[in-house]
């Protein structure tokens, strides 16, 4: 690959579906988050949908969410000023007549695949159906569970880890990496709003993590199929089976499939909230496999949190560096080409 360069851009489209919370976070009563640099507010109303308001008062912006939740009405906490689920003011203390001014931003919002999605930018082009496909996570025929990671760096840092899994081998080694992650080719292809990373390792010897939930002895055939959902969603296709028993061809039935899910939010311009899951269709009624499996996962994603961690304090003191690129980022600069592209389309309209 030519070599090439970047320096690093906090930008992020907002006319797209950010996962603002797991579904089970938001409840009847105030939950505040900030997505995209702007303090939300989220409740549940008395039949269960999902309200997002600006979390900022239009009296004096103190955020609502310390205020109270009555009769599917905000309460500002301060001035006592009541917010119906479209964000209008409908009381204001000591006059009749109320402003009519008086309203906070209403946010589209859809529940799905136990995410809540926001669209943070034009409510016009809010298109539930563009909302990433994550359905892994509610199909009956997968069982999984996964966290929600507050990430003190950009969310392209994340973007940029999970296009390219040869960190593996150096930071995951007693768990799910080895040599022939950094050692096995790969594939990239790409379309104007998806990136495909596709990697097989071949008659390999099984990382500890994937000996166990194989659970046969021998050399074993893995494939790591990475897919990039604009803006920031990633779902990978992973997997290990016996070695010359059908995998490479398309049939996986000797061996075991997972499903890792991602959807990346940022916070501002150095946090994010990073949503992933772990999906697998083996095994699917043993909830301790489903526990013991989260946990698994959450310590390899907290090595990858110490790293981007460090990186990010770095970027931060050396202002302006240019960052070259291998081979090896092939899928991380489609990704980000994509969301420029994106963030360029949006300051034009």
């Amino acid at each position: 690959m030519k070599e090439t360069k970047f320096t690093m851009n906090y930008s992020f489209p907002k006319n797209a579906w950010y996962a603002c919370a797991r579904d089970v976070e938001v409840k009847k009563e105030l939950f505040a988050r900030k997505i995209a640099n702007e303090p939300l507010v989220m409740y549940r109303t008395s039949d269960n949908k999902v309200v997002v308001l600006q979390d900022a008062c239009w009296h004096r912006l103190l955020p609502l969410s310390k205020g109270k939740l009555i009769n599917d009405q905000v309460i500002c906490g301060y001035h006592g000023l009541n917010y119906n689920k479209e964000g209008r003011c409908t009381y204001m203390p000591s006059q009749e007549t109320i402003n009519p001014s008086a309203c906070v931003k209403s946010y589209a919002a859809v529940e799905k695949y136990r995410y809540i999605w926001v669209w943070m930018g034009n409510p016009t082009e809010a298109d539930e159906s563009k909302v990433p496909d994550l359905h892994w996570n509610n199909d009956a025929d997968w069982a999984g569970d996964g966290e929600v990671i507050y990430g003190k760096c950009n969310y392209r840092l994340i973007l940029d880890n999970l296009m390219d899994l040869t960190h593996e081998t150096f930071i995951h080694g007693e768990s799910i990496g080895n040599d022939a992650v950094a050692e096995a080719p790969f594939e990239v292809t790409h379309t104007d709003n998806s990136v495909t990373v596709t990697r097989w390792m071949l008659d390999i010897d099984p990382p500890p993590f994937w000996k166990a939930q194989l659970d046969k002895e021998g050399n074993v055939d893995r494939w790591q199929i990475i897919n990039f959902q604009a803006p920031s969603t990633i779902t990978i296709d992973v997997g290990v089976a016996l070695k010359k028993t059908g995998a490479f061809e398309g049939d996986r039935s000797q061996g075991v499939n997972g499903f890792v899910l991602n959807t990346v939010t940022p916070e501002t311009d150095t946090t994010c909230h990073y949503f992933w899951s772990f999906c697998r269709n083996y095994d699917i009624l043993n909830q301790r496999r489903t526990h013991e499996l989260r946990a698994g996962v959450s310590h390899i994603f907290s090595q990858d949190e110490d790293i981007l961690e460090a990186q990010q304090i770095a970027i931060q003191n050396n202002p302006g560096r240019e960052f070259y690129n291998l081979n090896i980022d092939g899928g991380a600069m489609w990704v980000r080409r994509i969301v420029d592209e994106m963030v360029a389309k949006e300051a034009l309209d």
